[in-house]
């Protein structure tokens, strides 16, 4: 499994977060090929590295969920 250096981040809360809920999900950019994703009430916590096309597949699959 590869490991990914993320101390120097920029991350930013995700467009498909919710409002001024605390539910929120930071992504990370400017990693090549990969989507960081960590949860904004824990930012020292762990991150998902997820693939870009795992990443586009997921938000691709919440889009149809709230669609309907």
């Amino acid at each position: 499994m590869r490991e990914y250096d993320l101390s120097n981040a920029r991350w930013r809360k995700s467009s498909y977060s919710s409002g001024d809920s605390d539910n929120c999900v930071e992504v990370a950019d400017g990693v090549p090929g990969v989507v960081p994703v960590r949860d904004s009430k824990n930012p020292q916590g762990p991150a998902l590295v997820l693939g870009a096309g795992a990443w586009s597949a997921f938000v691709g699959g919440l889009r149809a969920a709230t669609d309907d």
